[in-house]
């Protein structure tokens, strides 16, 4: 990952942290729909690890949590 799309990561992870928790899902419940480690979505979520994100994984994600990608891209 690029240094300078840091925080735009950090940004990502907290939402998906968010719309997890909304969901009422623990990291480990959301981690084996999308087939990944908690691990990883725990260096995802977390805002002081430098942990990219592919697209066809926050696609997985999004469809998992039930909303639509692009809510974790914008900034509101």
């Amino acid at each position: 990952m690029k240094e300078q799309y840091h925080e735009l990561y950090k940004k990502i992870g907290l939402k998906i942290s968010y719309y997890r928790k909304l969901k009422g899902l623990t990291q480990e419940a959301l981690s084996e729909k999308i087939n990944k480690s908690t691990a990883f979505l725990g260096s995802v979520e977390a805002p002081n690890i430098n942990s990219a994100v592919s697209l066809d994984t926050l696609f997985d994600i999004a469809v998992a949590l039930d909303v639509a990608p692009y809510k974790f891209l914008i900034d509101d």
